[in-house]
C-alpha cells in the first residue's frame, strides 16, 4: 500500500507582514480570534555587564517600553540604583514596578553598583556614573536618547543618585574623564535616601547607624560614623551643595514613619538645596514606612512621570 501524497515543499519567501498568506488549513471545532498588534508590553534585556571593577562584573537590567513595528523609536533614560544599605543589590527587587513603570515610554536600567563590602565610598557613586556613560555609548542598542537621561534611586540607591547628582563634574566621583563624559542629567528623583550618616540618629529609628558594623560605618570603610567626621564629609550631600554651581532639578519622596531612614534626612538635603538656591520638589508621604507599596501606586508614579516629563 502506498501512502499519502505528500505535498509539494513551498520555497520561502521573503515578504513583508502585510503580504504573508493566512493559513487556509483549519479543522472543526477552531476557534477565531483576531490577532491585535498594538504593543501593550515592552521588553527586558538582563544581566548586561557595563563594566568590570575590584573583580567583579556589574550588569544592567535594562527594560524597555512597548514599541511599534520597526522598533527603531528612542527614549528617555532613568537610569534606576536599587537600595540595599550599601550592600550587595537584588536588582529584581523593583523590577516588576519599574517594567511597569517602562510603559509609560521610558528606557529604565536598573544599575547595579559594588558593594561597600567590596569597595567602600565613593565607589558607588562612580559605578553609577559608568553606568550612564555606557548606556550613552550604546544608546542605539537600548533605544536610548543620550539627551534625555535622569537617575532615580531609593534608600542607598536614592543617596547614591543624590551624590551623582551633585557631584557631575568632579573628577574624584567618576572612574571616566568626567569633562569628556559628563553625566548630564536632566534630573534625579530620590525615593527616602540618607543624606547626612552623622545624623541619622537624631530621630528614632530600629538600626544601628554609627558603628563600625552598620551600613553607615561599612560604608566609610568599617569605623565608627561619629569618630571619623573626615570620612563621613565627602558621603554627605549638603557638603556638595553649591549655590555657584547650578544642578538640575530634584524631586525627593520620603515617608514620615520610615524605620530606617529618617523623615528628616530628607529635610536636611531639602532645607540644603533651597538655601543655595537648587531646584527642588519635596512629597511627604503620609503614613509611609522605608519603602514598600505606598511608593509604587498610580498617584505616587504619576507624581514622578510628571516631573520626568517636565524635565526631560
Amino acid at each position: 500500500m502506498s501512502g499519502p501524497t505528500p505535498r509539494p515543499l513551498v520555497e520561502p519567501r521573503d515578504v513583508p507582514y502585510e503580504e504573508f498568506p493566512a493559513s487556509t488549513r483549519s479543522t472543526d471545532g477552531t476557534h477565531v480570534l483576531a490577532a491585535d498588534r498594538t504593543p501593550r508590553h515592552g521588553s527586558a534585556v538582563l544581566g548586561v555587564e557595563y563594566a568590570r571593577k575590584s573583580g567583579r562584573a556589574l550588569h544592567l537590567h535594562v527594560l524597555l517600553p512597548p514599541t511599534g513595528p520597526g522598533g527603531d523609536e528612542r527614549f528617555p533614560l532613568v537610569v534606576y540604583v536599587q537600595g540595599s544599605a550599601w550592600f550587595e543589590q537584588q536588582l529584581g527587587t523593583n523590577l516588576p514596578a519599574l517594567a511597569h513603570f517602562a510603559r509609560r515610554g521610558y528606557v529604565v536600567a536598573i544599575a547595579e553598583y559594588r558593594p561597600s563590602t567590596v569597595a567602600p565610598f565613593p565607589a558607588q557613586v562612580r559605578d553609577a556614573g559608568s553606568a550612564v556613560r555606557f548606556l550613552r555609548r550604546n544608546a542605539e542598542r537600548f533605544h536610548v536618547d543620550p539627551e534625555r537621561v535622569a537617575m532615580w534611586g531609593d534608600s542607598s540607591g536614592g543617596h547614591t543618585t543624590v551624590l551623582a547628582h551633585l557631584t557631575d563634574g568632579d573628577q574624584e566621583y567618576g572612574d571616566e574623564p568626567v569633562d569628556a563624559e559628563p553625566l548630564a542629567l536632566r534630573c534625579a528623583v530620590d525615593y527616602y535616601g540618607p543624606t547626612d550618616i552623622a545624623r541619622m540618629n537624631e530621630e528614632p529609628s530600629i538600626q544601628d547607624h554609627t558603628g563600625p558594623r552598620s551600613p553607615e560605618g561599612v560604608l566609610i570603610g568599617g569605623v565608627d560614623v561619629l569618630a571619623n567626621p573626615e570620612r563621613v564629609r565627602p558621603t554627605v550631600a549638603a557638603h556638595h551643595v553649591d549655590p555657584a554651581v547650578p544642578r538640575p532639578p530634584l524631586l525627593v519622596v520620603h515617608g514620615d514613619k520610615d524605620r530606617l531612614v529618617p523623615f528628616g534626612q530628607s529635610v536636611l538635603l531639602v532645607e540644603a538645596l533651597r538655601a543655595a538656591g537648587q531646584p527642588v520638589t519635596f512629597h511627604r508621604l503620609a503614613g509611609a514606612d522605608h519603602g514598600g507599596p505606598p511608593f509604587w501606586t498610580e498617584e505616587v508614579l504619576d507624581v514622578v512621570d510628571g516631573f520626568l516629563r517636565e524635565n526631560l
